[in-house]
């Protein structure tokens, strides 16, 4: 994992034990997310463990995106962790592309603006 130009990856377990290798598999995920031309300064993920919850959303997976701009906040349950994780960075990955698409579609697309007020007359 090459992570020289990469924001900061913040990975927590609560009630969970961060094992190496869940953490090398968040980070392997997480490095999809680098792709998007965002300037993404951190990546913060928490994975908790709730055994009173229901079997099918027990873990849950929640992901915190700071870039310039308004944050990106997500969040998963499932039966298994790695499917959490999983689907985690798929959600933060549409919200990373719908947020590019629209501030490119602004970019390309700028709309009039109209005064209410008259301009004095050039003479």
């Amino acid at each position: 994992m090459n992570r020289q130009n990469h924001p900061d990856l913040i990975v927590s377990g609560i009630h969970l034990e961060l094992t190496p290798s869940l953490k090398t598999f968040v980070g392997e995920k997480v490095e999809r997310l680098f792709r998007h031309a965002e300037r993404i300064i951190r990546v913060r993920v928490e994975l908790e463990f709730d055994p009173k919850e229901n079997v099918s959303t027990r873990f849950k997976a929640k992901g915190h995106i700071t870039i310039y701009g308004p944050e990106l906040n997500a969040t998963v349950g499932s039966d298994e962790c790695h499917k959490a994780v999983a689907l985690l960075v798929d959600k933060l990955d549409r919200m990373l592309a719908r947020r590019a698409s629209l501030i490119e579609a602004k970019r390309k697309h700028p709309h009039a603006v109209e005064f209410d007020i008259g301009l004095p007359k050039a003479t």
